[in-house]
């Protein structure tokens, strides 16, 4: 699905249902469910997507670097996102970049890594 398409009735209530449900969700479902809310509802959705972005490229792709990298460059898009919307909300777009840096730094890609320092130094 791409960021202008809008989900369906059907995907917004099976999200909503499954975060609703009485068990714990493993972390790719929730994030799979955020992904689809905050479409719909941003200022709602946006900071929790962002966290468990996190949590997903941590737990299931540490040994993944890639996809751990593109998971976490997810949720600093998801922040920047909040963050164009409440710019009180730097201290999500600072820790989504913080982990972003984590990971880059593990992957030795230097010249990305200056261009997250210089945005988080705009932000402070």
């Amino acid at each position: 699905m791409t960021s202008s398409a809008h989900p369906s009735h059907d995907a917004v209530l099976r999200a909503r249902v499954a975060l609703l449900g009485s068990q714990a969700l493993p972390v790719r479902q929730e994030v799979a469910a955020y992904r689809v809310l905050a479409q719909v509802s941003p200022l709602a959705y946006l900071p929790l997507l962002t966290v468990a972005l996190y949590e997903y490229s941590r737990q299931e792709f540490a040994g993944l670097p890639g996809t751990a990298l593109a998971l976490r460059a997810e949720a600093v898009a998801a922040a920047r996102r909040m963050y164009s919307m409440e710019p009180d909300r730097a201290d999500l777009l600072a820790a989504a970049l913080i982990r972003y840096k984590e990971q880059l730094t593990v992957m030795g890609r230097q010249a990305e890594l200056d261009a997250v320092e210089r945005e988080m130094a705009r932000l402070l």
